[in-house]
């Protein structure tokens, strides 16, 4: 659930993964159009995950049904608030570690989710400023606030697609448009893949990208594993709340997602064990990986 978060209640949001209707840059679309097909979209009647998520890291943009939900999960799982948090800081270590120790300059960052602090961009625009990061999402709340999202250092790239994860030919095609594919380009899917229902198809989805980038390019993931009673407990009554459903993996199926990649040091690990920025001892029921494509 990386609600941009990320987050496996995630980043993305009442994201039943069909993106909708906010351009990028390019776009002719009227803007006035652009803004009554996402009112038509948004339902704050009901949870929406990245919201909810929002509302777990101290954010604004959530609404009443966000929240109760969001108690009622702490509730039963109190941590979900450090695995927010967590998940934050390993997109932090992840892309700093991407852009300055293996150079990496382009970002495919899928499942963008609501825009909080240290988004992909600014973390690796930071380091290089250069790097051209790509957005995918297909949520109307995230894509009202994408102009937020757009933006850039004058040296580098940001933009923004609009398309369904499910469908990589068509992420791939847009991505094209910005980042150079005879380049390594690192994939980012954090806290996404739980709106896929069935492991083989997330894991053929996670392939279907992964296939299309060069030699020397990595993906990132990391999500909520059901490696508690708890957590398991606070996700089936998340599920049931009339939000779009997350499904936590065991730590096998989230392993499985790297299958023909080399793994990173330390491996497929709890979230806050990879690479620590310090000592400080914090358990998650997530694991977290970046492993390069051969």
């Amino acid at each position: 659930m990386r609600v941009t978060g990320p987050s496996w209640l995630s980043r993305r949001t009442t994201r039943s993964w069909s993106h909708r209707g906010l351009p990028d840059r390019s776009s002719n679309r009227d803007t006035g159009a652009v803004t009554d097909d996402l009112a038509s979209r948004l339902n704050v009647e009901v949870p929406h995950s990245a919201r909810v998520w929002n509302y777990w890291l101290g954010g604004k943009d959530n609404f009443a049904p966000d929240r109760a939900v969001g108690d009622q999960v702490k509730a039963v799982f109190p941590e979900i608030v450090d695995a927010a948090r967590q998940t934050r800081a390993f997109l932090g270590r992840a892309v700093t570690f991407l852009a300055a120790e293996q150079g990496v300059r382009q970002f495919l960052d899928v499942g963008t989710g609501l825009p909080t602090v240290d988004n992909t961009h600014e973390v690796a625009q930071r380091v290089a400023p250069t790097a051209k990061i790509v957005y995918v999402d297909n949520d109307p709340l995230v894509l009202s606030h994408a102009r937020a999202l757009l933006t850039s250092t004058d040296e580098g790239v940001t933009t923004y697609i609009d398309k369904d994860l499910k469908d990589a030919r068509a992420v791939i095609a847009e991505a094209r448009r910005t980042l150079d594919f005879s380049q390594p380009i690192a994939l980012m899917m954090l806290g996404v893949m739980g709106h896929v229902e069935s492991p083989a198809e997330a894991r053929d989805v996670v392939r279907g990208l992964v296939a299309e980038l060069p030699s020397g390019s990595f993906l990132a993931m990391s999500d909520g594993t059901a490696t508690s009673e708890r957590v398991i407990e606070s996700h089936r009554q998340y599920n049931e709340s009339g939000a779009v459903p997350y499904h936590l993996r065991s730590v096998e199926d989230f392993t499985a997602f790297f299958d023909g990649l080399a793994l990173v040091e330390p491996g497929i690990v709890p979230i806050p064990e990879w690479r620590p920025a310090d000592d400080t001892k914090i358990v998650v029921d997530g694991y977290a990986g970046v492993a390069r494509k051969p």
